[in-house]
């Protein structure tokens, strides 16, 4: 990536947001005096968003990927070498992560792992010195929410999480012009997403591959038989590991939608649906929608992961307001006044990206780099971040409890709930591996 441009657009975003989006408090220590202080880095798992990781962070000025660390050690040889061809400087390939955090000389950690494992690494990473970029939900449950961003506050650590729409000159500005009443008071946000996902079939009890360390794979989950249909990326699809597609895609919306109409905690989650198209293995809802009511603002999600609505935009966030829409659609919006006549907007995906990189990851991970060395909130401060997830883990608890969730908007916390209360947090660690801040 060009640095200027790079260089630019970050400083664009900067401005916009320091214009009333938002007031980054500053945290300390920082890694380095220096504007350009190289930065040493360790990057935890490179099956499938860590390798955007690795580019994310090269694009970035004076960065060094020191580690790369992953238990499938085809990963772990796929990582070094694209480090080694892009850089010129071959990386240390580690299947733990707990030598990275040994080791002093590391800054950082980027976690790209199963989301069982967000909350535990940063957890660890943070009292271990090290700032981290965690991917999105960030957290597997509301209890290791809430402890990993206090581990975030206690060790004064940068914690930036991966929904990059918060780092997007595009969204940004969309967000600014919605608060300056663009289409008037808005009153709900519907976010949805719509894919043709397959069938996972029925897993068979089998040996472990020799390239996997199962055990580590499994962190601080409680011990299960490896079975064929889980390993890379079904285990989204097991409470066990995962969050369905509320923790892999509607994190993104939600956020947007949370973030446009300035709002925290909802008084009341619901959500319907179910498994409808595949009877497999598969435990989360391929079907569905969350109504997050807010008393005098609603968000909605509709989710429609294992039957494709062509015509339809894959992903969306859609703000309507008592003088019109404004669509987020990519990189970009769309703002249409009450009769449906576009009114402008800003270039969206499918007419030619505005934003540099992949979904603004390059611009994300400058801006990671850019809060660690001028001792400043990332865009997607954990603790900011944490509560869009908390929509995510809330909208999950309705549906495995099969009843609407009332929650206190001061505390977050659900009202007078057992059986939610229940699925507040794991049940058990494997031993040693409960988290503690």
């Amino acid at each position: 990536m060009n640095q200027s441009i790079n260089r630019r657009i970050f400083l664009q975003q900067s401005a916009a947001l320091g214009a009333g989006l938002a007031a980054w408090r500053t945290v300390s220590p920082v890694v380095a005096a220096e504007a350009n202080a190289k930065l040493v880095v360790a990057v935890m798992g490179c099956n499938s968003r860590g390798m955007a990781h690795v580019d994310g962070l090269i694009a970035a000025p004076n960065v060094e990927i020191a580690y790369i660390c992953d238990v499938d050690s085809r990963a772990l040889e796929k990582g070094i070498k694209t480090v080694a061809k892009k850089t010129g400087k071959e990386p240390k390939g580690v299947k733990d992560f707990r030598r990275v955090l040994d080791d002093k000389s590391v800054d950082a950690l980027t976690i790209a792992t199963p989301n069982h494992w967000h909350a535990i690494a940063t957890i660890m990473a943070c009292a271990a010195g090290k700032h981290v970029y965690v991917e999105k939900p960030g957290s597997h449950d509301p209890h290791e929410s809430e402890l990993m961003v206090a581990a975030a506050r206690k060790y004064q650590r940068v914690v930036q999480m991966g929904n990059q729409r918060r780092s997007m000159a595009g969204v940004i500005e969309a967000i600014e012009k919605l608060r300056a009443g663009v289409i008037g008071r808005v009153l709900t946000a519907r976010c949805y997403y719509t894919r043709n996902r397959p069938t996972i079939g029925h897993g068979k009890p089998a040996p472990v591959p020799e390239w996997l360390d199962w055990e580590l794979w499994q962190g601080a989950a409680p011990e299960r038989p490896f079975v064929d249909n889980l390993v890379h990326y079904n285990w989204h699809w097991f409470w066990h590991w995962g969050n369905g597609e509320l923790g892999n895609n509607a994190i993104h919306s939600v956020d947007v939608a949370r973030w446009g109409l300035c709002v925290d905690a909802p008084r009341r989650v619901t959500f319907g649906g179910g498994r409808y198209r595949f009877q497999d293995d598969q435990e989360t809802p391929d079907t569905g929608v969350a109504t997050f009511d807010y008393g005098d603002k609603l968000i909605t999600w509709e989710q429609s992961s294992s039957h494709d609505r062509k015509g339809e935009t894959q992903s969306t966030t859609n703000f309507y307001g008592e003088g019109g829409m404004l669509s987020m659609i990519g990189t970009g919006y769309k703002l249409y006044d009450l009769k449906g006549k576009e009114m402008g907007g800003w270039k969206t995906s499918g007419e030619g990206d505005t934003v540099r990189g992949v979904g603004g990851e390059y611009e994300h991970f400058a801006n990671f780099v850019e809060s660690v060395r001028q001792n400043k909130r990332p865009h997607s401060d954990i603790g900011e971040c944490q509560k869009s997830t908390m929509l995510c883990h809330y909208a999950n608890i309705a549906y495995r409890t099969g009843h609407t969730i009332n929650v206190d908007q001061k505390t977050g916390k659900i009202v007078d709930d057992a059986k939610a209360a229940a699925l507040w947090r794991r049940s058990e660690y494997r031993k040693g591996w409960e988290p503690k801040v």
